[in-house]
């Protein structure tokens, strides 16, 4: 069975993992309201998704 020979140093470790990280959520904006939302969600400030009404939403 393979066995390595030498301990795997912080710093090999770290450049092993430079990619795994948390990734920033993209929005987009909704095409009712403008507000940013995230894609292929309802928008959660009018509603909306696909052009037409999903959710009622209270006016302030």
């Amino acid at each position: 069975m393979a066995v390595p020979k030498r301990r795997t140093s912080k710093a090999r470790r770290d450049k092993r993992r430079t990619h795994i990280k948390v990734q920033t959520a993209s929005l987009s904006r909704c095409p009712k309201c403008q507000e940013p939302k995230l894609p292929h969600f309802v928008c959660p400030s009018c509603g909306h998704y696909k052009g037409r009404e999903v959710i009622a939403v209270e006016e302030v």
